[in-house]
């Protein structure tokens, strides 16, 4: 046997528990929604407020976050492009699984990508996967730069950097865009909450009813 290539059996295991009995349990349909945009876009804040939202709603959520999951899962990666496209298959497959769970899972990473993001999203089933660019220009990112990363970017200190010497890949058909220098954080959440809203993943009336309360 080759031990850099052995042979090993392994087999997806069918649960006892489906997917959907999980989706009933919770009172709602699990989605992935992926915020993609340059660094400094709003991504994080808009992740945060929307989870806080639907959570207070009481549907069952999680965010995984860019910097969170590379003090942990993807620590051991860097920024190179091949790096770059592991950090997000990892996540990607994560997020499959929270999916499977029964969670509304909201990823929050720049994934500059569109193959990156299309693997991403061809591993769930089609109205599983909402993809949401958060839209904002470089120049205002610039000046929000609440890392100072630009700043480190601009004067060579950081090397491929999105949006100055690396490239960011813009949506070609996102399910939803939102532009955060011209809508308020809370603007963009309940855009992302309509349009679940209108693709029916609540099924109980109470968290639409509190979801509209909430806006009142």
């Amino acid at each position: 046997m080759d031990s850099k290539n052995p042979v090993i059996d392994v087999q997806w295991q069918t649960l006892d528990v489906s997917k959907q009995e999980r989706r009933e349990k919770k009172g709602h349909s699990s989605v992935i929604v992926w915020l993609t945009g340059i660094p400094a876009s709003g991504k994080t804040t808009i992740a945060r407020k929307l989870e806080k939202r639907l959570h207070d709603a009481g549907c069952h959520t999680y965010v995984l976050d860019g910097d969170n999951i590379r003090h942990g899962l993807n620590r051991d990666l860097g920024f190179s492009k091949e790096e770059r496209r592991e950090n997000i298959r990892r996540i990607a497959e994560v997020a499959k699984l929270f999916c499977d769970a029964g969670i509304i899972t909201i990823c929050s990473f720049v994934s500059p990508y569109r193959e990156d993001r299309k693997a991403a999203r061809h591993l769930v089933e089609a109205e599983e996967f909402i993809e949401v660019f958060v839209k904002c220009p470089v120049e205002v990112c610039i000046q929000r730069d609440p890392k100072s990363m630009y700043r480190k970017a601009v004067t060579g200190k950081m090397k491929s950097f999105t949006g100055v010497d690396d490239p960011y890949e813009r949506p070609d058909s996102p399910e939803i865009v939102i532009e955060t220098h011209r809508m308020s954080a809370a603007e963009c959440v309940e855009k992302i909450i309509g349009y679940l809203k209108d693709r029916a993943i609540f099924k109980d009336g109470k968290t639409v009813d509190a979801l509209n309360l909430a806006v009142a």
